[in-house]
């Protein structure tokens, strides 16, 4: 069988346009997490019109099957929104098998869903350290756990975590979400070693900061700041050919590798040059208070 063909992120809208004519994703079905809004939203759109059958969910459920309407009045594949949960096993489970009865086995699990504090770590609240575990580390691992198990039965399928490049670094007033990407990062890459040679893969998608509700008020350092059509363009790009690590840019990938090699001195210069100090960004908190107030109770999904 011949390669599909190769989809770059950094295509021009133009060529982005003339994609849902070949709709390369026809046949696959595809669920993903927190795809109200946001990246999740792009992502959701970007498959679709590459011709996949796709699953919105989204703990805002009206929003949910707001953005399957919307998507679903445009060409490509077939749109189903639904409420999901993803710090809850049964939301979960409800959702997997909705997906499967009405569009069919999964192929790909997006697992998008995520939130950030942002702050000195000695402020943050409790709640909402544990509720960033809660979403970014247990959301992902509970999504896996549930849906791997029938992939490998079928002896193919696909997961693509939505990571972060704080999976790879640490900026300053982001300790908790940085730790949480780094766990995702470790979980993703034992998990993957305990599936090679079952057909089943697993990808971790690391863009740098992205213009989202979730980014509001945070700086990009020497960077520009991503659109979600780029992440999702790079979504797009790894379903079709499966790999381990995509970052957004590219070239973040050579900067993580150099200063993985760098003596400790040289290794804190280049974190300093070119990590954003996200306390020194936020000289304004009241930016994020509403977005911050709603996920420490309503547990959004990534924005």
């Amino acid at each position: 069988m011949a390669a599909p063909p190769k989809i770059s992120y950094t295509s021009s809208r133009r060529d982005r346009d003339r994609l849902p004519h070949t709709q390369p994703l026809t046949g696959r079905v595809i669920a993903v997490t927190g795809a109200g809004r946001g990246i999740g939203r792009a992502v959701a759109a970007r498959l679709a019109a590459a011709g996949a059958a796709v699953a919105i969910g989204d703990l805002d459920t009206e929003l949910a099957k707001e953005t399957a309407g919307a998507l679903g009045a445009h060409p490509g594949g077939r749109l189903l929104g639904l409420p999901l949960d993803v710090t809850d096993t049964h939301s979960f489970e409800d959702f997997l098998r909705t997906v499967e009865t009405e569009l069919g086995p999964i192929d790909v699990l997006i697992n998008n869903a995520g939130i950030m504090w942002v702050g000195p770590f000695e402020e943050e609240p409790e709640e909402a350290a544990l509720r960033q575990f809660d979403v970014n580390v247990h959301g992902v691992l509970r999504g896996m756990k549930l849906v791997i198990p029938g992939m490998r039965k079928r002896g193919r399928g696909h997961v693509v975590n939505i990571a972060s490049a704080a999976s790879k670094v640490a900026p300053a007033g982001e300790a908790t979400y940085a730790a949480t990407k780094h766990a995702l990062h470790g979980y993703s890459t034992a998990v993957r070693a305990e599936l090679r040679g079952t057909g089943v893969h697993v990808s971790l998608v690391m863009p740098g900061v992205v213009d989202t509700e979730l980014a509001v008020g945070t700086a990009t350092g020497p960077t520009r700041r991503l659109t979600t059509d780029q992440v999702a363009d790079a979504v797009l790009d790894v379903v079709l050919r499966p790999r381990f690590e995509v970052f957004v840019p590219r070239r973040v990938a050579a900067l993580t590798r150099l200063a993985a090699v760098l003596p400790g001195r040289a290794r804190d210069a280049l974190h300093h040059l070119l990590v954003p100090n996200q306390l020194a960004a936020l000289s304004d908190r009241s930016v994020r208070a509403a977005y911050e107030q709603r996920t420490r109770t309503a547990r959004l999904p990534e924005g």
